[in-house]
């Protein structure tokens, strides 16, 4: 009998507390926090001027010549190729006649027209008129390919 008496004062102990937790109110929510951010600008340096009567005077450092209307065209004086020498984008040997003259260069992997009309001083367009057999302005040249140095004659 005392021991179904404690197994009671326990059950009921343990109802009440059971009970006491449900009932209890939960603790209140954190109060919320405001945080503020302050933007602050980053300051523009002001530029100093440079007072004009301590700049130099610009010069003309090449001469000025003014188009005339319906002048005729200048006239393009083509002359022999000369060797500047092996480069990057033209460096095979290129080919000459008895009398040392430039006659020809064959293309060899790595090289550009423009590279080629460069190491034998003449102007590219010169160089595309002496080789009318070069498609495409020169862009697309192939190994092999043997380009005139002769201006006298056309490839």
């Amino acid at each position: 009998m005392i021991a179904s008496r404690t197994v009671v004062a326990t059950a009921l102990a343990l109802t009440v507390i059971a009970t006491l937790v449900a009932c209890s109110t939960p603790e209140p929510p954190a109060p919320p926090v405001t945080v503020v951010v302050t933007v602050t600008p980053t300051p523009t340096p002001t530029p100093t001027p440079t007072p004009v009567a301590d700049l130099p005077a610009p010069q003309p450092s090449f001469e000025v010549v003014v188009p005339v209307p319906n002048a005729p065209a200048p006239e393009v004086v083509e002359g022999p190729a000369s060797d500047l020498g092996a480069r990057d984008g033209a460096s095979a040997a290129p080919e000459t006649d008895g009398n040392g003259a430039l006659v020809s260069y064959t293309v060899v992997a790595g090289d550009s027209f423009f590279d080629i009309a460069q190491r034998f001083d003449l102007p590219q367009q010169q160089l595309l008129r002496m080789n009318p057999n070069i498609p495409d302005f020169g862009e697309d040249i192939y190994i092999g390919t043997v380009i005139n140095l002769d201006w006298t004659t056309t490839g």
